[in-house]
């Protein structure tokens, strides 16, 4: 469990030749790390006279970063529960139709459950991203460098994650079903980069007024 080991620890995992934790976990734990900072601005926010109006907004916002940290972090175990399956289902013997027959099924199933967790992590990339607009525009101004630093966090989780979902529809028998996981992905990475660095500019221009 991700969540359970020092970060020391889990980047040498990720450092080495184990196929798991990859590129996956890698953005989840960026997702992550951007719900993190972004209950920092929050908690920042929070109690401080000058942001009275929007307290009960801003607390809703924390409670739900909250949950997103913990839910990015299951995405990365998750990830690393998909892959393996589907790796060893590249191994299953197809010497006979009814072989190939199973073995495609079996991929299938696989290839589309190790599709569904990186496009869960591009959808909770732009609930994130939505968050993290709100506090920049709302919560403490002594903390919105850390708006712009989580956004970046969320962006790389949102374009780690694109490649997770790619690779995977590429190899599906299913087009049909690839193509709508397609187009689901890329309506996502769309919005979500556009988001991502016009929150990331005001930023900017906030820091350099």
């Amino acid at each position: 469990m991700i969540d359970k080991k020092a970060i020391g620890e889990w980047t040498e995992e990720l450092a080495s030749k184990a196929p798991v934790p990859g590129g996956g976990g890698a953005s989840a734990l960026g997702g992550a790390i951007g719900a993190a900072l972004g209950q920092m601005v929050a908690n920042l926010t929070v109690g401080k006279k000058r942001y009275r109006d929007v307290e009960e907004e801003i607390q809703k916002k924390l409670a739900r970063l909250e949950e997103l940290q913990a839910e990015f972090l299951k995405l990365a175990d998750a990830d690393a529960q998909v892959f393996a399956p589907l790796a060893e289902a590249y191994g299953l013997p197809a010497d006979t139709e009814k072989q190939r027959e199973e073995k495609e099924r079996i991929m299938e199933e696989r290839l589309l459950a190790a599709s569904l967790v990186p496009l869960e992590m591009m959808e909770k990339a732009m609930e994130l991203l939505n968050i993290l607009e709100c506090l920049g525009e709302k919560g403490s101004r002594m903390a919105v460098s850390d708006v712009g630093v989580g956004v970046q966090f969320a962006r790389a989780a949102l374009m780690g994650a694109v490649m997770n979902v790619y690779i995977n529809t590429k190899s599906m028998k299913n087009r049909e079903k690839a193509e709508e996981l397609n187009k689901k992905a890329k309506e996502l990475i769309e919005a979500g980069t556009r988001k991502a660095d016009e929150i990331y500019k005001k930023v900017l221009k906030g820091l350099d007024a």
